[in-house]
């Protein structure tokens, strides 16, 4: 029953104990915590300050990343583009180069083919005068057998050398 209906002296040590508790721990232990408490939670707003900062960082350097990404797309775009254009310009020029070879060639066939075409005119000529001559060699010896047909042929000749 003493528990239920506590006695004065008990109330008043308990209170006495519990005072000097609270004025021993006031001093002692409250500072010290609430000091420890406090440096917990500067501690954990730098942590999150640091940690925003560093997300902070990432996304700056995220940012960098993209740019550079797009940067080397556009210079590999710049690239193939020139190298496109060199490649048609290097066709270019070897079609013209073949063009200009391809011409001097038919112009050299056509030469060939020109002094081989006169070459051929110049020995058809030689050999009719040949014959030519062969034939008036061997008419000549058959009109000269006769002195008549001989003096006609001279004197036809001298009418024509008068004539021109």
């Amino acid at each position: 029953m003493e528990l239920i209906n506590p006695g004065v002296g008990l109330i008043f040590w308990t209170t006495l104990v519990f005072l000097i508790l609270f004025v021993l721990l006031t001093k002692f232990a409250w500072k010290p915590i609430v000091n420890m408490i406090k440096k917990r939670n500067e501690s954990i707003q730098k942590a999150l300050d640091d940690a925003d900062e560093a997300r902070q960082e990432l996304s700056e350097l995220d940012e960098k990343q993209k740019a550079m990404i797009e940067a080397s797309r556009k210079e590999k775009d710049s690239i193939l583009e020139e190298a496109k254009s060199m490649r048609e310009q290097m066709i270019s020029d070897a079609k013209k180069e073949t063009q200009n070879v391809v011409n001097k060639m038919k112009s050299e066939a056509k030469d060939d083919i020109e002094k081989q075409k006169n070459e051929a005119i110049r020995e058809i000529k030689n050999q009719v005068s040949e014959l030519s001559v062969d034939i008036a060699e061997k008419i000549l010896k058959q009109e000269l057998e006769n002195k008549e047909k001989h003096n006609k042929l001279v004197d036809k000749l001298l009418d024509d050398v008068k004539l021109n």
